[in-house]
């Protein structure tokens, strides 16, 4: 057969549309290209859309014990497939009385016209133990030959609309942590963070507002990350995988110093939308922000945000309006303002991460240090290793006169 279809594949009409919703059409033809100078002979062409999540995991390996030897077997694995639609269509098929159809040389397309079911679909998604797929198979079948398949995959998203109330809610969270070794304590390390809202969608960053407060004796370094939780689930079994996306780093903060963000901005890159209306799958997403301590357990807290499909629409009409009357008003003092120098690079970008980690001691050698000083033990080394630029200015505060 391969000798006499040149070609067999699925096209798909709208081929830049990237993702369908529930109760849309998907359209499209199956292609079938015969050789030049033969003929084929078929009973049929059909197609058959499908959905489906499945997730599948092995429980790992177990050693069996027996009275002649002992043996390495693996578990069972937990597997489970939830069906969300399965469509079937006949395109072509072969007449009554006859037992084929003969297609001569040259190029044939076979239309056909799905509509996706109004029920609401989950996410694609491909994670590490399961996956939420779509796709349209196409089969030749054959008289004497065996059948020929092709399949071709298409994205579904589901409606999650960053403008519900409940995602326009905005999140606070604190926490607190004690630094110190044995009898010797130092002061605490503090956090206070806070977003606007929950809700998001790809492109978009949010602004960080947090506060960070070292009392401690110790430099600490602020950081931000957002992490994708894949939980799956078999058979009343749950199997998790948590995955970093995206991240930003501040500047380090010296012993008694506090430092705070208003509004420092965290990009979300290119993921899937959370998947939350799935029985075998959920897709959830966290911020988490951080102080990173040298020598001691990072202090932490998380805070739950949601990756839409329908974006954010700004301010309510009445806000818009006025910010927009506001606008207008004050434009003409940027054509009276000069032109702001740029600044010089942030210091959290010049310092890498691999850097101070390479130069800050280890949690015994902090230890050991501050049982020999008999007291709390000042992270002088790291402050004068990491000193920050100074601040930019036009005027030169040391001139050279010739």
């Amino acid at each position: 057969m391969a000798d006499k279809v040149k070609v067999f594949c699925i096209m798909f009409n709208n081929e830049d549309k990237r993702e369908y919703r529930a109760g849309e059409v998907l359209s499209g033809h199956v292609v079938v290209e015969v050789s030049t100078g033969v003929s084929v002979q078929i009973k049929a062409v059909k197609i058959t859309t499908r959905g489906c999540a499945q997730v599948c995991w092995g429980e790992g390996t177990r050693q069996v014990s027996s009275p002649s030897s002992a043996a390495i077997v693996n578990t069972s694995s937990q597997c489970e497939q939830v069906e969300y639609f399965c469509i079937s269509q006949t395109l072509k098929e072969t007449p009554d009385g006859e037992e084929f159809i003969s297609l001569d040389e040259g190029r044939y397309a076979f239309p056909f016209h799905v509509e996706l079911t109004q029920t609401h679909l989950v996410t694609s998604f491909k994670g590490k133990y399961g996956s939420v797929c779509y796709e349209v198979t196409a089969v030749l079948q054959r008289p004497l030959n065996q059948d020929q398949t092709v399949n071709r995959e298409f994205s579904v998203i589901s409606h999650v609309d960053v403008n519900s109330p409940w995602l326009l809610s905005s999140v606070s969270i604190n926490n607190k942590k004690m630094i110190g070794c044995w009898i010797f304590t130092s002061g605490p390390i503090s956090l206070n963070v806070n977003i606007n809202r929950r809700g998001y969608c790809n492109g978009e960053s949010i602004p960080i507002y947090a506060v960070f407060e070292n009392c401690s004796s110790r430099l600490i370094v602020p950081k931000a990350a957002i992490y994708q939780i894949q939980t799956f689930m078999a058979n009343g079994k749950t199997k998790s995988h948590t995955k970093l996306v995206a991240s930003v780093r501040g500047n380090h903060i010296p012993s008694g110093c506090i430092d705070t963000w208003n509004g420092k901005t965290l990009k979300i890159p290119p993921v899937s939308a959370s998947i939350l209306n799935s029985s075998v799958i959920r897709v959830e997403y966290s911020l988490a922000v951080m102080a990173q301590i040298p020598g001691a357990k990072k202090l932490k807290v998380e805070l739950p945000i949601v990756i839409g499909s329908i974006p954010y629409n700004g301010l309510d009409s009445r806000s818009s309006s006025l910010s927009s009357h506001f606008s207008m008003d004050m434009s003409w003092l940027t054509l009276a303002l000069p032109e702001v120098p740029e600044a010089p690079p942030n210091y959290a970008d010049v310092v890498s991460e691999e850097e101070f980690e390479l130069h800050s001691p280890s949690y015994s050698q902090s230890e050991e240090l501050e049982r020999q000083l008999d007291g709390p033990a000042f992270a002088y080394i790291q402050e004068f290793r990491f000193q920050p630029p100074p601040l930019y200015s036009e005027v030169d505060s040391h001139p050279v006169h010739s």
